[in-house]
């Protein structure tokens, strides 16, 4: 047998994975850049992302900034916000405009609520469960009460029963929750009181919580808490208003801090030449996907005007990697995602 004749199974073998890693690929889209733009008020933000199965699609529920509505003093335009839903029925890689959350309120006597930054999990009693935050009316400056509020819903679309979770403060926002081994459930969120510092709350339920305090090792100064985990590690993401920052932890309970930030550079793309914010994270298919808006009009010589231009938001994807131990993610890089329907 001759070298060339002896080399033929190596080069059949290579040949047939390159080839499957081919068709893995092509069966994956490559998302646009930016992702999704909120047909309405053009002011998405804070996505969470859910595989919906009473549509067989999945579902993104976003902050619905009103950036669009022109004569709207101060920070009015947050305020009053809905709770957008978007549609994806290819796996993540293209989203279309479904409706706003119909969601009952917690205090009848307030006509004007403000909801930010949901999250929503499916409960053991087959339920899908919403934690939002509630600012009781449209306000044009910052300072005012906000609460987690706990809803409930068996269609994804009207949400009821409003329970206002007794937390840290008067003031917390941006609830993430997971489900831990135990199957016991927690919740970290931002208590603005404390230096913007993220705590934590657990639950056997969903219903009952206990606050825990501050999240170890987190810090201060940052909101829009991710928490997942991946690769045999407890993840945290957090909004520090220069990219995103980075912990992980063993126990889901101390936390140690990446040296780098991601999304602190900003890309090359349509929309995403700022720094990334509030973001949410799907594991799927042992993939990690990060979902995250940003501000494009924030930057150059107008960066600071608040205009519409500056006070609209879109929703980007990448791909997550762990490169010596830590998170990366290249913006710039084309995001092949098919995210596959989670088995009920």
């Amino acid at each position: 047998m001759n070298n060339s004749t002896r080399h033929w199974p190596c080069l059949l073998i290579c040949c047939f994975f390159v080839a499957t890693a081919a068709d893995a690929q092509s069966q994956r889209s490559a998302a646009p850049k930016p992702l999704y733009r909120d047909p309405v008020y053009d002011g998405a933000a804070d996505p969470v992302v859910i595989w919906n199965p009473q549509v067989e699609q999945w579902s993104m529920f976003y902050t619905n900034r009103r950036a669009n509505v022109p004569n709207l003093a101060g920070v009015t335009w947050v305020h009053g916000t809905p709770i957008g839903i978007a549609e994806s029925s290819d796996g993540g890689a293209h989203w279309r405009y479904v409706s706003t959350a119909e969601i009952e309120p917690a205090d009848p006597s307030i006509t004007e609520p403000t909801y930010w930054a949901p999250d929503v999990v499916r409960g053991g009693d087959g339920k899908w469960h919403m934690f939002v935050t509630v600012v009781p009316g449209i306000y044009s400056e910052w300072g005012h009460p906000r609460s987690i509020v706990h809803y409930t819903s068996t269609n994804m679309r009207t949400w009821h029963d409003p329970q206002a979770i007794e937390l840290a403060s008067d003031r917390v926002i941006d609830a993430s929750l997971l489900r831990l081994s135990d199957s016991s459930w927690r919740m970290w969120y931002n208590n603005e009181r404390d230096g913007k510092s993220i705590y934590f709350a657990n639950s056997p339920d969903l219903v009952h919580w206990t606050d825990r305090g501050r999240a170890c090792g987190v810090g201060d100064r940052c909101e829009g808490p991710k928490v997942f985990r991946w690769r045999d590690k407890y993840w945290m993401i957090v909004d520090q208003w220069r990219g995103l920052g980075v912990f992980r932890s063993e126990d889901a309970a101390k936390w140690e801090s990446q040296p780098n930030n991601l999304l602190a550079t900003p890309g090359q793309g349509a929309d995403d030449q700022v720094q990334g914010q509030h973001a949410d994270v799907i594991v799927n298919d042992n993939r990690a996907y990060i979902f995250y808006f940003t501000h494009p009009g924030r930057r150059g010589e107008h960066a600071r005007d608040d205009t519409a231009e500056q006070r609209r938001s879109s929703i980007q994807v990448a791909e997550l990697r762990v490169k010596d131990g830590w998170l990366t993610c290249d913006r710039d890089q084309p995001t092949y995602i098919n995210l596959v329907a989670p088995s009920q």
